[in-house]
């Protein structure tokens, strides 16, 4: 009696592993079995359930999807990497408010991929993530959209000045304000920089900061209470820049550049 699909895929992780791999083209037996780590007495059973279930065919030793498995996976690849993104500490995730991620961009959560979660020591609380900084220092540019800037931030961004670092900050109104009182000759010395560039959101922003630069994107937000969650999220890879990027555009679209004081 054959399964019901939705069995064959969640109820066998080298079946689901299987088909991830069969996703980008055929492969050989050893292929899959050297990247699963397993053998091939305990994978054949397996992928002779998903070609009962029309999914995978064969030819000598090499395995492909057939169109029903192709699209299947198609859909089934984004809730993955959205459960492996949720899956680095769920409770985490839980006590966070996403209200200010668009939807489209909440539907790519998955893209931030492989992600840690940073707990800064007690003496760190109100510091810059240091390895993303270093990481900074060496980038063509950084991003950041924020709500709020550490002490230290002028000479921060003197030292990505001084290494040819692009720079793009939004920030919120409330912060503009608050720098123009406190801040105001270190801001007025950023401004004259060409590679500085200021802007302001002119709407509420219900996170702390996002930035990104070549390496990294770090994600700092609040909680569903709306206080200030002291753990960050350090993300890598291609994705999750790129989510980093359309994140920046869509705060850009209604900014105001700061060209003077």
């Amino acid at each position: 009696m054959k399964k019901k699909l939705l069995d064959v895929l969640c109820m066998s992780e080298k079946r689901k592993q299987v088909m991830i791999l069969l996703s980008d083209g055929a492969k050989e037996m050893e292929y899959l079995l050297r990247s699963i780590d397993t053998t091939r007495q305990a994978l054949l059973p397996q992928v002779k359930i998903l070609e009962q279930h029309h999914l995978v065919r064969h030819y000598e030793d090499t395995y492909e999807l057939t169109q029903i498995g192709k699209l299947i996976v198609d859909e089934m690849r984004p809730l993955l990497e959205t459960i492996e993104v949720l899956d680095t500490d769920v409770a985490y995730w839980g006590e966070l408010n996403l209200d200010f991620i668009p939807a489209h961009m909440l539907k790519r959560v998955g893209d931030l991929g492989e992600c840690r979660i940073k707990i800064p020591h007690i003496t760190e609380v109100f510091e810059i993530n240091r390895e993303f900084h270093e990481a900074s220092k060496v980038s063509r540019y950084h991003y950041t959209v924020t709500t709020l800037f550490h002490s230290n931030f002028p000479s921060l961004v003197f030292e990505l000045i001084n290494n040819n670092v692009e720079m793009y900050f939004i920030i919120s109104g409330d912060l503009f304000e608050k720098l123009k009182k406190q801040k105001y000759e270190d801001l007025s010395k950023l401004l004259q920089s060409d590679l500085v560039h200021f802007f302001v959101y002119p709407d509420e922003m219900k996170f702390q900061c996002i930035s990104y630069n070549d390496s990294y994107i770090i994600l700092n937000l609040l909680k569903n209470n709306d206080e200030p969650e002291t753990k960050s999220m350090l993300c890598k890879g291609k994705n999750a820049i790129q989510w980093g990027k359309d994140f920046f555009e869509h705060y850009m679209k209604i900014s105001t550049p700061i060209d003077e004081l």
